[in-house]
């Protein structure tokens, strides 16, 4: 598989370490001859330690078989957060450090979480593109404000803060999206 081939979610070999890729950015050249480069940023399964390197478009990468499972966050606790397969019951746990990222949109009850799996062992998991969560404390609506007006910070359930439209307050439910953490409408 070549380089520029690589997205979110995928896992690749990368002399004998295992990769999971979170962002992969394109630097387009900067002269006519010259290569786009595919800056990956990512961590190793095994240690956790973060992961960042540049490619060349046409470097070959080796890619990991994987198993995609649904799953849902049973609780949270000292060694971490701990998932559930929706089919075989099985529990995997993974540390906060492997799960930062996404710590910020976890909420019990949240549908749509995929889980990376390859022998049996949880890798990462992916989000749903739009969790809905509750606005915990915001400054109390504005009786002017218009929807395209300005925005202010809301804190919502999982102690996420996002900027959100004037008119809305505290206890009402919003969707954000969880690439680019910003609201996206009422739920």
């Amino acid at each position: 598989m070549k380089a520029n081939e690589l997205k979110k979610g995928m896992v690749f070999d990368n002399g004998g370490q295992n990769i999971v890729v979170k962002q992969v950015q394109v630097q387009a050249p900067s002269s006519r001859s010259g290569n786009t480069l595919y800056k990956v940023r990512g961590y190793d399964v095994a240690t956790g330690q973060k992961f960042e390197r540049s490619f060349k478009g046409e470097e070959t990468v080796n890619p990991v078989d994987i198993a995609r499972r649904a799953v849902q966050l049973l609780y949270r606790d000292a060694d971490g957060c701990t998932f559930m397969d929706g089919e075989s019951y099985e529990q995997y746990t993974l540390s906060e450090d492997a799960v930062a990222d996404e710590l910020a949109f976890l909420s019990d009850g949240l549908e749509g979480i995929t889980a990376l799996i390859t022998d049996g062992r949880l890798l990462a998991i992916e989000l749903p593109t739009t969790v809905t969560l509750e606005i915990e404390d915001t400054a109390p609506a504005m009786k002017a404000a218009s929807s395209s007006a300005r925005t202010k910070p809301a804190t919502l359930s999982t102690g996420l803060v996002v900027q959100v439209p004037e008119y809305l307050t505290p206890g009402e439910t919003i969707k954000v999206n969880t690439e680019t953490r910003e609201f996206i409408s009422r739920a």
